[in-house]
């Protein structure tokens, strides 16, 4: 391997990891407080990046300057994931706390169609692109290979998004209390703790996770509908290495993920997903509850 395919490999492995990172880590706060494996959370991914691009095309249309399309994609991701994300757990998933794992499996994968529904009646279903906001940035040279500078933006929020959780959960009072509820909910609720206030929080932080993922990605590609179904499998994949509710696990199977699958499309593009799933299987044979995850005991 020469040193110009080593860096665009990492480049793209750095890069992909960043969005990944996005989406698992709000995959992973849910399922750490709520025990429920979110299958909607690419819905919600997918509304993110819609509206951002909805908002940001219409900066453009009235003219505004272009560098409010930045604004734009953030205030659609805060739009959904603040609204959409208490919505959904208010009136759905709280019906479901404590039953069986095939039920929420099922309602959440139903919340997931009606999302994907919702997107084609709203926006139809032709695809929504918004380059502005990728292409004003620029480009810089890596030993004469260009790169985009949107993309090294994308690698810098969800590092300082995942260094704000882990300071949420570890540094605060409010992380104290989602702890507790963790470790006992009986327990946080006989001592006067509003568990149901903080698994509404914990949500509504996985869903704004998820939007912002998808609304500052949305610049790198054309939104249709669907389009999110892929990165979703993906971000369980993620998880699943990483290690269920740990915020440390999703950025290391993020990262192990994206490298996987960069050097697979550079090396050998037949195996691009089936290394991503050998490597899951490696992890889970060894280590089950993941490389950062903790053995749960469980009353009978």
């Amino acid at each position: 391997m020469n040193i110009d395919l080593a860096t665009i490999i990492f480049f793209d492995g750095l890069n992909y990891a960043a969005t990944l990172f996005m989406l698992s880590v709000g995959l992973t706060v849910v399922f750490g407080v709520l025990r429920i494996l979110n299958v909607s959370h690419g819905g919600i991914y997918a509304l993110g990046a819609y509206m951002g691009t909805w908002l940001a095309l219409w900066v453009l249309d009235v003219g505004l300057p272009p560098v409010l399309t930045y604004l734009a994609l953030f205030v659609g991701a805060l739009i959904i994931g603040l609204t959409v994300g208490p919505i959904i757990e208010r009136l759905l998933l709280r019906r479901i706390y404590g039953s069986d794992m095939h039920i929420q499996l099922l309602l959440t994968f139903s919340i997931l169609l009606i999302l994907d529904d919702g997107m084609k009646l709203i926006w139809g279903m032709e695809p929504l692109f918004v380059s502005e906001p990728y292409a004003m940035l620029g480009t810089f040279s890596v030993g004469g290979i260009l790169y985009p500078w949107y993309d090294s933006v994308l690698v810098a929020v969800s590092i300082m998004f995942g260094g704000a959780l882990v300071w949420l959960v570890r540094g605060t009072r409010f992380g104290k209390l989602v702890v507790s509820v963790i470790s006992d909910r009986e327990i946080s609720l006989a001592i006067g703790i509003n568990v149901n206030r903080i698994f509404m929080v914990a949500f509504t932080v996985g869903a704004v996770a998820a939007a912002l993922g998808g609304a500052f990605i949305a610049p790198k590609i054309a939104v249709v509908p669907q389009f999110a179904l892929e990165v979703i499998v993906l971000a369980f994949a993620v998880i699943a290495i990483g290690g269920m509710g740990s915020i440390e696990g999703a950025a290391a199977g993020a990262v192990i993920v994206s490298f996987a699958r960069a050097l697979a499309i550079h090396l050998a593009p037949e195996f691009e997903l089936v290394v991503i799933y050998l490597i899951m299987i490696l992890v889970l044979a060894f280590r089950p509850q993941g490389l950062f995850g903790e053995v749960e005991l469980r009353r009978i």
